[in-house]
């Protein structure tokens, strides 16, 4: 019996385990541009060890159900590859989104393109997190950077300011990655590299963006489906954060990447819907932080 027992006991441990990682990535590579290649094995393995490294790893020490994965969606296209020295030259854009409460739809809650993603990669490479302060591999510090950024980013949107520490490893692993010598974790390189977003992100004048993360989904979308004009009347709420944090630091590049991914979704939610003065306000601080969607905007006025 407690031979049973144990058995029971160990079997339950491994349910827990299996389901205690939070992400759930689909990674895809492509290689077209170096397509005279004969080392398709290089990306097939990639693609393998890339997907695994980021679910297969438990990055926090809460559990997460099956159903709370945060799904994601993880592109890199490869625009060169060397067999001398095993290094890839890439560009890569993430897609993360959640579901929105009683509902079908799924929303995106972070997006990002990053032209810098590059790396040494072969085949039998083991892709090992050691820790924030032991990055000798670049390849594994990019995955964990964007991990805990895709983790930060939900739970921001789950709780007012919820993913503050999973914003501060991140800046862990662009202080130790900066050694690795690779573009992208250097400040002032550049205003849409990893270390400028994230130092945006965590700058206290630029506190309203974080702000309007949690009241545009939680107390916005969430609520749609209850009441659509209180959960609309949030989201105008939200945008007006927006506008804060845009006016607070005009230079960052975050509010305008917000109105590029959430660009449709923001469109549908107040065209022909709401006051004139809403729609008008909506409009205005919209067109003042990304004037190359006007054709967009239009809509909503």
């Amino acid at each position: 019996m407690a031979k049973k027992f144990l058995v029971i006991f160990m079997m339950f441990l491994g349910f827990n385990y299996t389901h205690a990682q939070e992400i759930e990535a689909k990674v895809s590579i492509n290689h077209q541009q170096v397509g005279n290649t004969t080392r398709t094995d290089v990306f097939e393995a990639l693609q393998e060890k890339v997907q695994n490294f980021l679910n297969e790893r438990a990055w926090t020490g809460m559990h997460y159900r099956e159903s709370e994965r945060i799904q994601c969606n993880m592109g890199i296209t490869v625009n060169s590859y060397s067999d001398t020295d095993n290094s890839l030259k890439c560009s890569m854009l993430l897609t993360v989104s959640r579901p929105v409460f009683n509902s079908s739809y799924t929303t995106t809650t972070y997006s990002v393109k990053d032209g810098n993603f590059n790396f040494t990669f072969q085949p039998t490479d083991q892709l090992e997190f050691a820790g924030t302060d032991r990055m000798d591999n670049n390849l594994v510090a990019l995955l964990a950077y964007y991990a805990y950024m895709i983790i930060g980013y939900d739970m921001d949107s789950m709780a007012p300011l919820g993913g503050t520490q999973m914003f501060h490893t991140a800046e862990d692993i662009v202080s130790s990655a900066e050694s690795l010598g690779y573009p992208g974790w250097k400040a002032f390189d550049d205003s849409k590299n990893r270390f400028a977003l994230l130092n945006d992100l965590m700058d206290g004048a630029m506190e309203p963006y974080r702000q309007l993360i949690y009241k545009y989904h939680r107390e916005g979308l969430d609520q749609m489906a209850e009441n659509s004009d209180s959960g609309r009347e949030a989201i105008a709420e939200a945008i007006g954060l927006l506008n804060e944090a845009h006016e607070a630091k005009t230079m960052s590049q975050l509010p305008q990447l917000f109105t590029e991914y959430k660009r449709e979704e923001l469109v549908n939610i107040f065209t022909k819907k709401g006051s004139n003065q809403e729609r008008e306000t909506i409009y205005n601080i919209l067109i003042g932080i990304d004037p190359s969607q006007s054709n967009n905007w239009d809509k909503i006025k």
